[in-house]
């Protein structure tokens, strides 16, 4: 039998391996009740207040939520719908969570992501055909991830340079960047009597159809891998890297991290110009794995509500992946249960949810912490 080596003789104190083990193990106790309590009391206040919407139509909460359920999760087109718009939000998401992790506001996923998309677009048009996707990829990942770099970064200069504010640039540049992409569509590079640029000629990615029959008609797609990869990448770059904590010491107190010798101007730039190629990247979704085109529009309301996704995520990758599967679960849902109730309903469970998370998350930890002190006075 082996011992407990937590365990120790009466009388005699613990060693300080056994004392760092049990702190440890008390630390990560800790984390793991403030990472999931909080979330999981927001979700059923926001449950609570659907309940109360759906009564006020008339209708059973229990029958509304199974007839989501069953047009989402229940079925695999529904699911295949769920994961590709999960995979956009993904992108959006994690973008909108990075810059929050610098201590900065990316209002400006929206015009990353179609930019990110229409470069893409372009290499697309300009490659010769025959091409395998394989070999095509890296020059879609440069240029989507140039495109939203090249608009996220516009911001970060002008905040790290001269102070300007990245709520308003972001805001506006979507106004600017959408407004110019659409001219550049509509007039230079559109197939005639249409708003979308000419097909790939090479490089396009399969539908999850193209393997698993059941998502026939779904447009689900392999760039879920690219999403799944790039929140690893993220975690690991935020957690794992030198230039990973610089930009979260920022975020926390820039003026005690410039002070320890971190460039607070460089990280700035640095971060939003990541933020927006990730949100870049997010266009490959639809021109690379779905329509295999740039379409105007078609990035109207992921950018923005890549925001809910990094809020309601806390910013940590693993939360934005859960947070962007459960919004692409509610929008998909609006669909199916709109024949019981009309659809922004959905809309406004969303902005419950995202109102739940703001209100009840600070004040569940400050719950915890309050019953942690307290239990350890007595």
């Amino acid at each position: 039998m082996t011992s407990d080596p937590t365990l120790h003789p009466v009388g005699e104190a613990p060693s300080a391996a056994t004392t760092a083990s049990i702190e440890k193990r008390a630390s990560r106790r800790i984390a793991f009740e403030e990472a999931v309590l909080p979330p999981l009391v927001a979700l059923v206040l926001a449950a609570v207040v659907g309940d109360v919407l759906i009564l006020s139509f008339g209708q059973s909460p229990s029958a509304v939520y199974r007839l989501l359920l069953d047009g989402t999760w229940g079925n695999a087109y529904g699911f295949g719908q769920v994961l590709y718009k999960a995979t956009t939000l993904t992108f959006t998401g994690l973008a909108v969570g990075l810059s929050l992790r610098a201590g900065l506001f990316n209002i400006g996923a929206e015009s990353q992501l179609a930019a990110g998309g229409f470069a893409a677009a372009m290499v697309g048009v300009l490659l010769p055909a025959g091409i395998p996707a394989l070999l095509c990829l890296p020059l879609y990942l440069l240029a989507a991830g140039f495109g939203g770099g090249v608009v996220g970064a516009i911001p970060g200069v002008l905040k790290a340079r001269f102070g300007a504010h990245e709520v308003i640039v972001t805001i506006m540049l979507n106004f600017i960047v959408l407004a110019l992409l659409n001219y550049l569509v509509s007039a230079k590079f559109h197939v005639p009597d249409t708003l979308h640029t000419p097909e790939l000629a090479s490089g396009a990615l399969p539908r999850l159809s193209d393997f698993l029959e059941p998502f026939h008609g779904s447009a689900a797609n392999l760039t879920i891998l690219l999403a799944i990869a790039t929140a690893i990448a993220v975690g690991w770059y935020l957690f794992r890297t030198r230039r990973g904590f610089e930009l979260r010491a920022v975020g926390m107190q820039p003026a005690a991290a410039e002070y320890a010798g971190v460039s607070v101007a460089g990280v700035t730039w640095r971060a939003l110009a990541a933020s927006g190629a990730i949100a870049g990247l997010g266009g490959l979704n639809y021109v690379l794995g779905y329509k295999h085109y740039y379409e105007e529009g078609f990035a109207t309301g992921a950018g923005f509500l890549g925001i809910a996704v990094a809020l309601v995520g806390r910013g940590h990758p693993i939360g934005i992946v859960v947070a962007a599967l459960l919004f692409a679960t509610l929008s998909q849902g609006g669909l199916a249960v709109n024949a019981l109730v009309p659809k922004q309903m959905v809309d406004v469970l969303q902005a419950v949810v995202i109102l739940a998370v703001a209100t009840s998350v600070p004040e569940v930890r400050r719950l915890l912490r309050g019953a942690r002190a307290g239990a350890s006075r007595g």
